[in-house]
Order: C-alpha cells, then sequence, then structure tokens
C-alpha cells in the first residue's frame, strides 16, 4: 500500500462563498466557450463522473448518485458545511492559494480554517501590476510602485504566479525588455487603459517575468489547457525552453503549471533544467478515470524530484476533493504496480511518493 498521509496542494484557488443552482455548478465543471452538447450536461466529462465518485460520500450520500440529488444535498447542508465536510474529507494537509481570480472567493486564511489545513498566498503578477496602474498616473510613478509592490509581496507570498501565457502566449522573447522599451510600453499602457483594465502587452509581461525572477521567490507558469478561447499550441511549455536557459543560475525555480496535454514536453524541460519543475495539477482533475495512464507518462522521464502535486481547483470544492483524490489513487496504481512487478521495492515508491506528494513542494517553496 503506498501511502501520501501529508498533501501539499502547490496551486490550486479559494472556493466560491455562494449557494449554487445547476447550471452555475455545471459550468465550474468544464472552461468552455460554449453549452454542452444538446441531451446531455457539463457533468457528462471525465471531471463530472470523477465528482459523482468521490464526493457524494463525504456528504452523507452514495458514490454515483444523479447530479440533482447531489446538489439537492449540497443545498441542504448549506454551502458552509459542504464545503467544510469536502475540503477536510479531500486529505490536502496544506495549501498555496493564487488569490489572482476574480469572484467571492475565500483567501488563504479562510482556506485554513474551512480545511484544518495550513495555506499560503500566491501573488498572481498581472493582477498586481493592473492594481498598481490604477493608482499610478505616470510612467515613473508606475514602475517605482510596481518595483514596490512586487519586493513587498515577495516578503509575504511563497511565489509569484503568471499567465503570461493565457494573455499572450509563450513564444515571447526570452530576454528581459530594455528600460526604454519598457518605459514606452508603459506609456502606451496607460495612456489607452480603461480603470481595471487586463495587462496583454508582451513587453511588460516580460518585465513582470523578470522583475519576479529578480525577487527569488519561485515563479509559476501557466502552460498547456487554460481560459476557453486560447489557442493550445500558444502554451507548449516546450516554448519557455529559451526562457528557462535565460534563468538558469539566477536562483529562482520555475514550475511549469498545467502542462496538459503537453505534460511531456514539461517532463523534459524538468530534466533539462535544474530550476524547471513540472506540476501534476489540471492533468489529472480533466483526465478522471484516465489519470492513472497520464500520470505513468508523466513519470516515464520527470526526475522525481521534479514533480508536484497540486489539484489547480478553482471554485468549486469539490475540484479540490477530486484533485487528491484522483492523484492519490493514481499514484497508488502506478507505484504499487511497479512494485508488485518487481521494477520497484516498496521502501523506494514510499519514498517517491512522499516526494511528489508534500516533501518537493516543501523544499522548493522553503515551508520546513
Amino acid at each position: 500500500m503506498i501511502d501520501t498521509p501529508s498533501l501539499v496542494d502547490q496551486y490550486c484557488h479559494g472556493v466560491l462563498r455562494t449557494e449554487l443552482g445547476l447550471g452555475t455548478f455545471e459550468a465550474h465543471l468544464a472552461r468552455s466557450e460554449g453549452p454542452p452538447a444538446p441531451g446531455t450536461t457539463f457533468f457528462d466529462t471525465q471531471t463530472g463522473f470523477a465528482v459523482r465518485r468521490w464526493c457524494p460520500p463525504l456528504l452523507g450520500l452514495e458514490p454515483h448518485c444523479s447530479p440533482a440529488r447531489y446538489l439537492a444535498r449540497r443545498r441542504e447542508l448549506g454551502v458552509l458545511e459542504a464545503g467544510r465536510r469536502l475540503l477536510r474529507g479531500s486529505g490536502v494537509t496544506t495549501y498555496l492559494v493564487d488569490t489572482g481570480l476574480p469572484g467571492d472567493l475565500t483567501g488563504p486564511r479562510e482556506m485554513a480554517s474551512t480545511g484544518d489545513a495550513d495555506a499560503h498566498e500566491i501573488v498572481r503578477l498581472e493582477l498586481l501590476a493592473e492594481q498598481v496602474a490604477d493608482t499610478s498616473g505616470t510612467v515613473e510613478s508606475f514602475l517605482a510602485n510596481l518595483a514596490e509592490s512586487v519586493h513587498a509581496a515577495a516578503a509575504n507570498a511563497v511565489a509569484f504566479a503568471s499567465v503570461a501565457g493565457v494573455r499572450h502566449g509563450l513564444a515571447f522573447a526570452p530576454e528581459p525588455p530594455g528600460p526604454g522599451e519598457v518605459r514606452g510600453a508603459v506609456g502606451r499602457w496607460l495612456a489607452h487603459r480603461p480603470v481595471g483594465g487586463s495587462l496583454t502587452d508582451p513587453v511588460l509581461l516580460r518585465h513582470l517575468l523578470w522583475i519576479a525572477v529578480a525577487s527569488g521567490r519561485p515563479l509559476q507558469l501557466h502552460a498547456g489547457l487554460g481560459e476557453p478561447g486560447l489557442r493550445i499550441d500558444a502554451t507548449d511549455p516546450v516554448l519557455l525552453a529559451d526562457f528557462a536557459r535565460a534563468t538558469a543560475g539566477l536562483g529562482t525555480d520555475l514550475i511549469l503549471l498545467h502542462g496538459y496535454p503537453y505534460h511531456r514536453h514539461a517532463a523534459h524541460l524538468a530534466v533539462v533544467f535544474p530550476h524547471v519543475y513540472a506540476d501534476l495539477g489540471a492533468e489529472l482533475v480533466r483526465t478522471g478515470a484516465r489519470a492513472t495512464a497520464v500520470l505513468a507518462e508523466i513519470l516515464e522521464l520527470a526526475p522525481f524530484g521534479k514533480l508536484l502535486f497540486s489539484s489547480g481547483a478553482r471554485g468549486l470544492p469539490e475540484l479540490h476533493v477530486v484533485g487528491a483524490r484522483l492523484f492519490r489513487e493514481a499514484l497508488a496504481r502506478v507505484l504499487g504496480t511497479w512494485v508488485a512487478e518487481g521494477a520497484w521495492s516498496l521502501a523506494d515508491a514510499q519514498r517517491v511518493a512522499g516526494l511528489i506528494a508534500a516533501d518537493n513542494a516543501r523544499r522548493v517553496y522553503g515551508l520546513e
């Protein structure tokens, strides 16, 4: 039996504080630009089936019960009690929470209380820059305030996260932009940006990445499957190879988030570059019953000290449960099979499981 009593979720978001109807709940199961196919719902996905497998027992129902019965029970308990039961039933002992999403989501302190766990903040760079822009009237004040804000965030957060791949794609120039280039980009952005406007300028996105690298905090980079409307080929993690090469030896670790369906590419970069790590997040949640096969593919190549568990969950506490349960089940099956076949010893399998589940994250983020 492969056991992982401690589980550090190295990348997730908070959960919604509001009650959800059937349609709203389903919308959070799949990131889609449109409705599900006629005659189906978003429960008719690997993620939806995994929710019905793992979550009903935590609310006192039988596995695989109907979505309507499950959501009725959820409403009966109330959003707070249902969230408490689900998060505490996930088995996660530490949450690293990206606080950069809009909406009424719980923060690290509330996640810790509800889940009876530890929690730490991950600061999203683009949101930080947008907040600075809302209060900075000139190029000079923006650049000074941005540098100060990143420095202040680094004193409290365990990591920075960037959605440059989501906003622009990962095929950006690897070197830091020059001062004149940055000032010009800031001037154009501030001149045309409405209050609250998103940062999409590739020069400023690169500038943010390099400020974060200089902080020494781990830098998480979104890759692979992302938001609806995004060309997935623009987020292949292999496109980060030049940036990884440019940042080698500077003391900042890079963590490639959600690499699926390019998870083998992320594993390859983790082999090549000492400071690059691969995340096991959304690929397991999205592949559901196929999570064991996907995890085995990642373990084909990546060094075991370079893999980090995460749920990648956002909005629904159910996704935290599914991420943790699928990971534990898949890991036990993959490593247990290798032990049964005599390829691995049980002691080695248990040690590697501990590394991926928690110990690697503790080391990378300084959580000891």
